[in-house]
């Protein structure tokens, strides 16, 4: 049996992940419930967990999941757009989303000259919406040949794992099993070339069994000092 703000704060999570698939956050679950700090709603969520009624998942800020609801909607939301709270499909279960994702970050990748791109186990903050489907990392850039692309130094490239490329797209490329570099990727005959996006740099030929695509750039971050 729940209480009747555990009620009202599941009958929330879940009008929001209906509405945008997207959890809300400790603040605004804080207004909703016009509870006076977020300890409050620390507490209810921690309770809803150990009835089973919701799940936390792991690496996501604010990633919620709602396991179950009870049989019957008592206890109104304050929020009048609020739609009723309805008992799910019992074949589905509500899908979890978030706006923060964290992927892993593999150090630094070159965008001059090839640089060894090192993994190590740090992870980076992202917001969702920079990331598209499949499996991401990102690589912290090093150097200036990617500029007139909007590329910088310091910048992370989040980059989506896959080892085809496109005429063009912008690429993770691995030459010798060794040396990677960002890289807008183009083929000429049965050359490999990859062209920087700064007149000052060359492009840069190989054949193609030296080169090995490690993902496609998805998105940038840049952090400000």
């Amino acid at each position: 049996m729940l209480t009747a703000k555990q009620h009202e704060l599941l009958h929330f999570i879940q009008q929001r992940l209906d509405a945008s698939g997207i959890s809300p956050s400790f603040e605004e679950m804080k207004e909703a419930l016009g509870l006076k700090s977020k300890s409050g709603i620390h507490r209810l969520i921690s309770a809803l967990e150990e009835r089973g009624f919701l799940r936390r998942l792991p690496n996501r800020a604010r990633a919620l999941e709602v396991l179950k609801v009870p049989e019957a909607a008592k206890t109104p939301v304050r929020n009048d757009n609020v739609v009723p709270l309805r008992k799910p499909a019992p074949s589905l279960k509500p899908i979890a989303a978030n706006d923060i994702v964290e992927v892993p970050l593999h150090g630094k990748i070159a965008a001059g000259v090839p640089i060894e791109a090192f993994e190590d186990h740090n992870q980076l903050a992202v917001p969702a919406a920079l990331l598209g489907a499949g499996e991401h990392y990102a690589l912290e850039v090093s150097g200036d040949s990617m500029v007139e692309a909007g590329i910088f130094d310091g910048d992370y490239a989040l980059i989506q794992k896959v080892s085809t490329a496109r005429e063009g797209d912008i690429v993770v490329a691995l030459v010798d099993g060794q040396d990677a570099t960002l890289k807008f990727f183009r083929r000429e005959g049965k050359m490999i070339r990859l062209d920087p996006a700064n007149s000052s740099y060359e492009p840069q030929r190989y054949e193609a069994g030296r080169v090995i695509v490690q993902g496609r750039l998805s998105g940038l971050l840049r952090r400000y000092h």
